[in-house]
């Protein structure tokens, strides 16, 4: 399935777990390598990020599906859980 990227900015980002995460603001793109290596994201859930800064970069490894909303992998939890230990 081919989509133009600019039809994902917005989209609402969920864990498989069903956990908020936040909007996609932009995508990194490794131009020489051609392919996208992350997403930037706005409006996080300032309980899975402890941070400051108003959005975060997740690797687009941990991206499961792209629709009407993203799908992420639930590793950002069990970051969270480790870092809390």
């Amino acid at each position: 399935m081919r989509a133009e990227l600019t039809s994902l900015f917005g989209l609402n980002i969920y864990t498989n777990t069903g956990v908020y995460v936040g909007k996609l603001q932009d995508l990194v793109i490794d131009v020489e390598e051609q392919k996208i290596t992350g997403l930037a994201v706005s409006d996080i859930n300032r309980e899975l990020f402890d941070l400051s800064s108003r959005g975060v970069i997740i690797p687009y490894r941990w991206v499961i599906t792209a629709a009407d909303i993203i799908i992420v992998r639930d590793v950002i939890q069990r970051y969270k859980k480790r870092k809390e230990d």
